[in-house]
């Protein structure tokens, strides 16, 4: 199939339509969010019914115990891969915390600083509807527990038993039976059986994503994710078919995968769709993957630096660069929630857990925030002690000055009490 092109000048119309959720999608997570925050388990149950096909007497929730003995029901070459990886991730976020430290400095008339701690309860959400993704559950709940959260629940829709065992390996303490917008407003706002949370994070679909959009502020979110994005940025030096078995890779994922080839190279367009044919022929997923490929094109610019900047604008998801010098190349694009540096980074090397974090922003969410890591976990919380001294008493002065100026005369009588 031949990759639809576009000039680098018509992509910024194509950006610019971009939104994380669909209104009508909105819409119907919001009646769905209140149901539940309204009837919890009742309504819960129904849509997990439903949706999810929870059979009538089995449990919502799963204790330790149960995933457990989940655990002893995978062969044991699949634990020691899910273990390989949980390990491999548990490292980079422990280099990550590692590297976040409490502070205090000197200030007028004592000491004033930050600690730095972790959330109470997380609730981690990996899809489960169209493949489980064991490796979405350790990406989030073992992320969660590096960070110091107390209770970590790990939910997914028609959770089978390598769900389970990866929860377990991750050290989740339970787990939901339930996927949609219906679990994201049980972490929410809690049922009796779930208790409510104090951060969601996690991939999930537009009925996922629209219901963390509602009830963000209620409790934190990682990001608004929406269909996953790959950009590959490549010259007439990359080799076609590595370009393509990556596209197709990413356009697996579902129908509304986006898969991007950003180059000045036509005749690389040429190579690419060919490509895409020959492996499309042989590839188990073709139907979904030829769907998400006909969505996705090729931006044809006319330099190179066009191409960073066409990089830049869509601000992708995951960032491929596949060019001549790809470590120079890599130093000159600015917008992206991950990045892989030359042909042997394949992205796919990062969805499997080489430590770096899968779950990651979308639809030009990287210009504004990034992936989820341990952050996500903790807070920044201030404090000050100050005594009695005379450079106490200065501070005292010029905030009482300054609250009248902005007219607040109770903030500067209280100011005007410690001079």
């Amino acid at each position: 199939m031949t990759l639809r092109t576009i000039a680098f000048k018509a992509l910024e119309g194509l950006v610019r339509t971009r939104e994380p959720v669909e209104p009508e999608t909105l819409i119907r997570a919001a009646r769905i969010v209140e149901d539940v925050r309204t009837n919890g388990d009742d309504a819960l149950r129904r849509y997990s019914r439903e949706h999810d096909g929870l059979l009538d007497h089995a449990p919502l929730l799963l204790d330790r115990a149960a995933l457990e003995a989940a655990l002893t029901t995978i062969p044991d070459d699949v634990r020691s891969l899910l273990e390989r990886t949980a390990n491999r991730i548990r490292r980079f976020a422990e280099a990550q915390r590692h590297s976040l430290e409490s502070t205090s400095i000197a200030v007028d008339g004592g000491r004033a600083g930050h600690l730095i701690s972790p959330v109470e309860r997380a609730g981690c959400y990996a899809p489960g509807g169209g493949y489980p993704l064991p490796s979405s559950v350790l990406m989030t709940a073992v992320t969660a527990r590096v960070a110091g959260v107390s209770r970590v629940v790990v939910a997914s829709p028609k959770p089978k038993n390598i769900m389970l065992a990866a929860a377990a390996i991750a050290g989740a303490d339970a787990f939901l039976c339930a996927g949609g917008a219906h679990a994201i407003a049980a972490f929410a706002y809690g049922t009796d059986t779930v208790a409510s949370v104090d951060v969601i994070a996690g991939p999930g679909n537009r009925w996922v994503t629209a219901a963390k959009k509602l009830v963000a502020g209620r409790v934190g979110i990682d990001m608004l994710a929406g269909p996953s994005e790959l950009v590959v940025l490549a010259d007439d030096s990359a080799d076609p078919e590595l370009i393509a078995a990556d596209l197709l890779a990413q356009a697996e994922h579902a129908t509304d995968a986006l898969p991007i080839l950003v180059t000045a190279s036509a005749a690389l367009v040429t190579q690419v769709s060919q490509a895409l044919e020959r492996q499309l022929a042989t590839l188990p997923t073709a139907e979904v993957a030829r769907v998400a490929i006909g969505n996705g094109y090729a931006v044809l610019c006319e330099t190179l630096e066009e191409c960073f900047a066409a990089c830049d604008r869509l601000a992708p998801e995951h960032l491929e660069i596949m060019t001549h010098e790809p470590e120079l190349a890599s130093r000159r694009v600015s917008h992206y929630g991950a990045l892989f540096i030359g042909p042997g980074s394949a992205e796919v090397l990062g969805d499997y857990g080489a430590g770096a974090n899968h779950t990651l922003p979308t639809g030009g969410g990287a210009r504004h925030t990034g992936g989820l890591s341990v952050l996500t976990f903790l807070r920044v919380r201030t404090w000050m002690r100050l005594d009695e001294g005379p450079a106490a008493r200065a501070l005292a002065s010029d905030a009482a000055e300054f609250a009248r100026l902005e007219g607040l005369e109770g903030h500067a009588r209280a100011a005007d009490r410690r001079r």
